[in-house]
């Protein structure tokens, strides 16, 4: 396998195994103009073909072998050197999301309606950075996989690679991933003790009634009357039912039904998200939702069916690779924090966690600008922060394969 040709600067002077590598000018306008690539050619979960074959090409010019269609679009690439039996995996996304974008810049998503909102086109950049890091730095030892998931945003991506085989066909025995986050200073980097990031699930509540004129509602069963008191009813569960140190959040985000202004719809379909921090509390969430459904339903006289799907898991740090996590990004000279509370956002960053010990960090995108955070139609990932990312991935993986 040839190297890379990438040229490596270090972030401090001292013997070699002190140094921290840091990307080139040249290679951090590299990661740039990829990274904005793929800003510009978003893709869907599930549908991340074009990405997929890009993040390949990549690999191939940086002459880093991978195998591709892990898990639907997924691609896994690998590094061996020395003879050390460490084997540590590293984890980006790569889907977008189905949001218009509002930025105006030049490399703004050219598909309607999905752009990278999110920061996933990032985090593959960062990944790539990684990669060619390590393929160019001679001082360590040991095995590392690159992880690029498809379908992260709701759609199992995770759970899917696993099911391929992910950790049989390349063992590893730590995982490592960051999610960028807006607000935190650049470049920073949040290591959290226990519990990152939220679980949950997605709420769909249907209520089926019986249509008719608006102008004869008591020959109807009115169900967008049922839904508005459905909508605050369901807000007692978190508020009455959770106890008050615990961490919940339903939401419902949309409704649907009704096509006439003077006709009394004849179905509402409501749909939403549940998160919390411990698993032990999602049943008194789900049984709450079965008994506000329920009494609605009764009511009302209407037919009231909530479905539930449970996503992603909770994300928790395990106390070690904490720690790892915490020592690389002192060794590339990153910011710490570890004072951040948790986030109610999900990933399936932890469905890594559920089978390998790991930890997922945060990395400061910089200063947080109105409709710009995570999911806002202004939102970018803030090029600026590549060095420290790909930095701080490469390192974790070193500093994870010394300390076996």
């Amino acid at each position: 396998m040839r190297r890379p040709d990438i040229r490596l600067c270090w972030l401090q002077a001292g013997p070699p195994s002190e140094r921290s590598p840091a990307l080139t000018p040249e290679l951090h306008q590299k990661l740039t103009a990829w990274r904005r690539h793929l800003h510009a050619h978003p893709e869907l979960s599930l549908q991340e073909k074009a990405t997929a074959a890009f993040v390949q090409d990549k690999l191939t010019e940086l002459g880093i072998p991978f195998e591709a269609d892990v898990g639907g679009h997924g691609i896994v690439a690998t590094l061996t050197r020395g003879s050390a039996q460490g084997r540590v995996g590293l984890r980006a996304d790569m889907d977008a999301l189905p949001i218009t974008e509002d930025t105006g810049l030049p490399y703004a998503s050219k598909t309607s309606g999905v752009m990278h909102a999110c920061g996933h086109d990032g985090h593959t950049a960062s990944l790539l950075g990684a990669a060619a890091l390590l393929a160019a730095d001679t001082d360590w030892s040991g095995t590392v996989h690159f992880i690029f998931q498809p379908a992260e945003e709701g759609y199992g991506g995770a759970r899917t690679m696993v099911a391929d085989g992910l950790l049989e066909r390349f063992p590893m025995q730590r995982v490592f991933g960051f999610h960028n986050w807006p607000g935190l200073q650049a470049g920073s980097i949040a290591v959290h003790d226990g519990v990152v990031m939220a679980s949950g699930g997605r709420v769909t509540i249907t209520i089926e009634g019986h249509a008719g004129h608006a102008g004869m509602p008591h020959l109807t069963r009115d169900p967008v009357m049922a839904a508005g008191h459905l909508i605050v009813a369901l807000q007692s569960i978190v508020s009455r039912s959770v106890d008050p140190l615990d961490t919940a959040v339903l939401s419902l985000c949309t409704i649907e039904g009704g096509t006439a202004p003077n006709q009394i719809a004849g179905k509402v379909v409501i749909r939403g998200t549940l998160r919390f921090h411990r698993e032990e509390i999602k049943d008194t969430i789900l049984g709450g939702i079965e008994r506000t459904c329920a009494g609605i339903a009764t009511s009302f006289g209407v037919k009231v069916s909530p479905e539930i799907v449970m996503g992603v898991g909770v994300v928790i740090n395990t106390p070690a690779e904490a720690d790892l996590a915490r020592l690389a990004a002192e060794k590339v000279h990153a910011p710490v924090r570890r004072d951040l509370a948790p986030s109610m956002a999900g990933e399936d960053f932890a469905f890594y966690l559920k089978h390998r010990p790991g930890a997922f960090v945060w990395i400061g995108n910089g200063e947080l600008r109105d409709g710009a955070e995570l999911h806002g139609p202004r939102y970018d990932f803030n090029d600026a922060i590549l060095p420290v990312a790909s930095s701080w991935m490469a390192e974790v993986a070193k500093t994870a394969l010394s300390a076996n």
